[in-house]
């Protein structure tokens, strides 16, 4: 099991670990600076830190054996003169870095190749450890990333990449708005693919397009990479055909609106999601905070809320603060309002580790 989780919030990066008596605070890099997404690269044990600096921009740090320092930041190419760019609600879309939505590495046999994801909606690849970034022009390019709108954030972005594990070149990205995309050639060409959801929010005719789909969160299962499952802005969302069709989970109690999606690693029926009213609400339903978990597919979930605050529970759990380790057994979430939760036993008990965060971003296993 892994011992240790980082931890991004809105005023610095914190260092978890489970120690003889339990799990606590251990340490804290950039206190004060927002940091929005962290990556540990089980490759070679490097971090990667995303920091928010608002009006002074967004800014890449890479772990050393003695801190952190500054690497280069995926950058947009210059906007054509006199292009002008809207997404499909007419708001115009920027050739700049607002912010970084994405990290993930390569593949096994690709040390130094990492993905980054980021709104409004480029895609970029390193191949040296993020000293340099290349923009994945062949999808900024694509014609459909014009029809890409913001959702909740103002922009469109990419919020989950998928390496497949069997063939690095295989890798599935996630938009919001935008649905989901494949290449099988390492990203020289893509093809939209979640044919089978549905939006609730858009015109008629765009209800069940996949490019209107307001997908959440994607997750793959490590040991069958065929199937995959969606949280997304109208449920709960699986697939069997590596992303091809998707089918709905419908009747999920108390809700099936949600950000966050964990999968077993091992067992593709398993998943965890962190349910909450939908849209201009996004608490938690009655103000009890809960896990939701399914062994079977979705046919059937069981509501987690042993150790979880069950009164007054206004915690909202953003789609990279939700983490599972590589065993499937130590499930670990942070929340909106700082509270920091770990199991042992995949949810049947939860303990807090720490209520007193700043908001949570992200958290992750290292």
């Amino acid at each position: 099991m892994s011992d240790s989780l980082i931890v991004s919030t809105r005023k610095g990066l914190f260092r978890v670990a489970r120690r003889s008596g339990g799990w606590a605070v251990e340490s804290v890099d950039f206190l004060g600076d927002n940091v929005s997404l962290t990556l540990a690269d089980p490759r070679d044990g490097r971090c990667y830190a995303a920091l928010d600096h608002g009006h002074f921009g967004v800014k890449v740090h890479r772990s050393t054996a003695t801190g952190w320092e500054e690497i280069a930041t995926p950058a947009y190419p210059p906007k054509p003169e006199g292009l002008e760019e809207n997404d499909m609600w007419g708001r115009p879309v920027p050739w700049s870095t607002a912010r970084i939505w994405a990290l993930q590495p390569g593949g096994a046999a690709q040390p130094g190749v990492l993905w980054c994801g980021t709104l409004p909606g480029g895609l970029f690849r390193s191949a040296d450890h993020g000293e340099s970034w290349e923009m994945v022009r062949s999808l900024w390019d694509h014609p459909g990333r014009k029809r890409w709108m913001g959702g909740g954030a103002d922009l469109p972005g990419i919020h989950s990449i998928i390496v497949d594990p069997r063939n690095a070149d295989h890798v599935w990205i996630a938009v919001s708005t935008g649905g989901i995309w494949f290449t099988e050639d390492g990203g020289n060409a893509w093809t939209q693919r979640g044919e089978g959801m549905r939006a609730d929010h858009v015109p008629p005719e765009l209800v069940h397009d996949p490019i209107a789909q307001d997908v959440h969160c994607l997750m793959q299962c490590a040991a069958q990479p065929e199937r995959m499952w969606v949280q997304h802005h109208n449920g709960i969302f699986v697939s069997s055909d590596a992303g091809r069709n998707f089918t709905e989970i419908t009747g999920v109690q108390p809700s099936a609106f949600g950000f966050p999606v964990a999968v077993h690693p091992a067992d593709p029926d398993t998943a965890w999601f962190v349910p909450g009213i939908k849209d201009e609400k996004r608490i938690p339903l009655d103000g009890r905070l809960v896990v939701t978990r399914t062994r079977d597919g979705g046919q059937t979930f069981d509501i987690l809320t042993n150790g979880l605050p069950q009164v007054h529970a206004y915690d909202l759990v953003y789609r990279h603060a939700l983490a599972i380790d590589p065993t499937g057994d130590r499930l670990a979430f942070g929340s909106t309002t700082g509270g920091l939760w770990v199991t042992e036993d995949q949810g049947d008990r939860w303990t807090e580790i720490t209520h007193t965060l700043p908001p949570i971003h992200a958290v992750t296993f290292a």
